[in-house]
């Protein structure tokens, strides 16, 4: 006879228990993996003091504070607890009701009653400021819809938890990690963190941020920062928003701003002061804060490299936008933090595509928006400073930039402001200056591929006299790439483009343009010799590189107050120098006296030119110095020939063939003529092959600048 025993679960499943309105369920359908990024399911997996009776009671600290209690799911402490590095209990009875002082130090007025932390937006790690709330609490509607949105479900932007990319060699193999037990979530937990699975193919784990260094320092950082910019904070951050953030869009602005304005305690420091710093360029230019005293940013930058330094150990998206904002400084040109972002990068799985990952929409944009930003660091780094870039195009999977990209719906605040006309025409503006800033990157570090690394100076150096043609053929079809850019810009990018008294950065993408072209024309230059190059060759090449200097010194002259007091990319305070150093390349080897003094007069005109401008961009005083270096070197150059007293005709080409020869006269027979015809055909077809290779390389109009328009090619002054 047999008994039917009851065979009870390893543990009681417990009765529904009524969520408070700010963090309702959501019902999820398992259809499919794209469901992730529309649904942010609630994970079921959570210590059991996150369960809460009598409608999501708060924690015994909440309670005396009166403040909201909020729990993120998967959170053992709440909010306030965690921020204050204490216990979260709910042990002690209700407290009576009467007014009592807050933790802050106010009374609890009925109009403070409600303090921000209400509407303490969710983990973000795109880490940022203490700012006392002023605005109105959200209605629950938008408080629940708010604190079950994204931010648990993101990869880069989670508080208390930061992501490294698994790679397919390390001991993780991917086919093991497959056989692996994932959630709703994509996770699985083990032994030495959680797995995190963004698509069939790439995988992350995850690890607690309170198991790395100096962890529990961000609050006091973050309090000291605050402290130098009191209790001018809000306004620095409207500067920054307003003056650099449209044209180096790699903070999602909304998200950001809402959370500043709720009192978000949680951002990272170094990229809170590294908006500071770079606001703070702006400060006299603020009617508001110009009788203020101005705040040590030596101070904030002591801090910001400090924490920096910290938050690499927790790598996070924070940690790659505050690495870049602190190198956007014109005076810090750092070589070594920018490879190590660009590690960081990889760690975070930057260098992939992350178009169809498992994470919300807005964060696959920022993603983008930040790798973009990374590698463009890298390029112009690689350039300014002469060294190997780290970023390889075998490697870089990162998808073209879209207007999608730059689409901020979904971050769980949906009442945005109305934006005046002025900011949405600075927004499309920078945005598209953004991209085509990249575009032009790109063509940039394919000059750096094709001249300077190590196998194209050897192959240069073994053509021996043949290395200024093998140099032409090689930058034929980069130039010709260059000028299609520079063709297609649209109408927002030209310099005129610019209305009213409205600050544009359009200054920098023109000037990195012109740097580009230098760059190219200068491994041309070095590689002729006017001994032993052809004439003509050695005329045709020096007049190209003479048209992009002369080019490039009337941008400079024709730049506008709303163009120098704007943000310009850091590269530009080195792009600004390659046009003198140019200059003095042009100079040292030019082979006659009178176009060395050309080249002496328009430096003179270029260094005065720089002086004046800085004085409304301080940086140029760099390039002045620069200039000065060079002219210092000069000082030991021999002095040139004469025209007349050297081998070259007034306009450096050979001369024709006589015609004697070429009718066969005296001395000559008919094995002569035919020599001379050959030779006179053979010379034609090589003026041919020279001129070709030049398509491309002809100054682009000037009517972009707004006055003075330049119909043709040919200088304003001659040699």
């Amino acid at each position: 006879m047999t008994t039917a025993v009851a065979i009870q679960p390893a543990m009681p499943r417990p009765t529904p228990v009524p969520i408070a309105a700010a963090r309702p369920r959501t019902k999820r359908s398992l259809s499919g993996k794209e469901n992730l990024v529309q649904v942010k399911p609630v994970s079921s997996v959570g210590p059991v003091a996150n369960i809460r009776t009598r409608r999501e009671r708060p924690c015994d600290a909440c309670r005396r504070r009166k403040s909201r209690c909020v729990i993120h799911e998967g959170a053992v402490l709440c909010v306030l607890c965690e921020f204050h590095k204490q216990e979260c209990t709910f042990v002690q009875s209700p407290q009576p009701r009467k007014r009592k002082i807050t933790g802050d130090g106010k009374k609890d007025d009925s109009n403070q009653k409600k303090r921000s932390v209400e509407a303490e937006p969710p983990p973000l790690a795109l880490p940022t400021p203490t700012i006392t709330a002023t605005a109105p609490s959200p209605t629950p509607q938008q408080a629940a819809k708010r604190d079950t949105t994204v931010l648990g479900e993101t990869l880069g932007l989670q508080r208390r938890q930061h992501s490294r990319y698994i790679g397919l060699t390390t001991p993780f193999d991917s086919l093991l990690i497959g056989l692996s037990q994932f959630d709703t979530r994509n996770e699985s937990t083990f032994d030495l963190g959680t797995l995190r699975r963004v698509n069939d193919h790439e995988c992350f784990i995850m690890l607690p941020d309170e198991n790395t260094q100096d962890y529990g320092d961000e609050a006091d950082a973050l309090a000291a920062i605050e402290q130098i910019v009191h209790p001018h904070g809000p306004a620095l951050i409207d500067i920054y928003f307003r003056t650099v953030h449209p044209s180096f869009p790699i903070i999602q602005k909304h998200l950001f701003i809402e959370r500043h304005r709720h009192g978000d305690r949680t951002f990272s420091p170094p990229l809170v002061a590294g908006m500071y710093i770079l606001a703070l360029n702006w400060w006299s230019f603020d009617p508001k804060l110009t009788s203020y005293p101005k705040p040590d940013a030596s101070r904030l930058e002591a801090i910001a490299s400090k924490s920096l330094a910290t938050a690499m150990e927790r790598p996070k998206l924070s940690t790659i936008q505050a690495g870049l904002l602190l190198l956007q400084r014109p005076e810090a040109d750092s070589w070594s933090l920018t490879t190590q972002l660009v590690a960081i990068g990889q760690e975070l799985g930057l260098h992939l595509d992350c178009s169809t990952w498992s994470i919300p929409v807005w964060e696959r944009g920022l993603r983008k928006r930040i790798a973009w930003a990374l590698y463009m660091q890298d390029k112009w780094s690689s350039l300014i400073h002469g060294r190997p870039s780290h970023i390889f195009g075998a490697n870089w999977a990162v998808k073209q930039i879209t207007d999608e990209d730059f689409n901020e719906d979904g971050d769980g605040y949906d009442n945005k402001p109305e934006e005046s006309e002025d900011e949405k025409q600075d927004n499309e503006r920078g945005q598209i200056l953004f991209a085509q800033m990249i575009a032009l990157t790109a063509i940039m570090a394919e000059v750096m591929d094709t001249f300077y690394t190590q196998v194209a100076i050897q192959d240069f150096a073994s053509a021996g006299k043949g290395s200024t043609r093998l140099i032409l053929e090689r930058a034929k079809p980069v130039q010709i790439k260059l000028k299609e850019w520079f063709a297609k810009l649209p109408p927002s990018t030209r310099m005129d483009s610019s209305s009213g008294n409205r600050l544009s950065s359009t200054g920098y993408l023109h000037l990195a343009y012109f740097a580009t072209e230098i760059t190219l024309h200068r491994r041309i230059v070095q590689s002729l010799d006017p001994t032993t190059s052809d004439p003509y060759l050695l005329y045709i090449c020096r007049s190209a590189a003479k048209t992009r200097l002369i080019s490039a010194m009337d941008f400079v002259n024709r730049l506008k107050p709303e163009h120098l007091q704007a943000f310009w990319y850091f590269a530009s305070k080195i792009n600004f120098t390659l046009i003198g150093t140019f200059g003095s390349l042009l100079w040292a080897t030019a082979p006659a006296h009178e176009e060395a003094e050309f080249y002496k007069t328009r430096l003179r005109e270029y260094r005065w030119t720089l002086s004046v401008s800085s004085k409304r961009a301080e940086f140029l005083d760099y390039a002045v110095q620069m200039l000065d270096a060079s002219r210092a070197m000069l000082n030991n150059l021999a002095e040139k020939p004469s025209l007349a007293q050297s081998q070259l005709s007034n306009v450096g080409v050979p001369p024709a063939p006589s015609t004697s020869m070429t009718r066969g006269g005296s001395g000559g027979n008919g094995n002569d003529l035919t020599q001379q015809l050959q030779l006179q055909r053979s010379s034609q077809q090589y003026r041919r092959d020279v001129e070709m290779a030049f398509q491309g390389f002809a100054n682009e109009p000037f009517e972009q600048f707004g006055s003075d328009p330049m119909s043709s090619d040919t200088p304003r002054s001659t040699a």
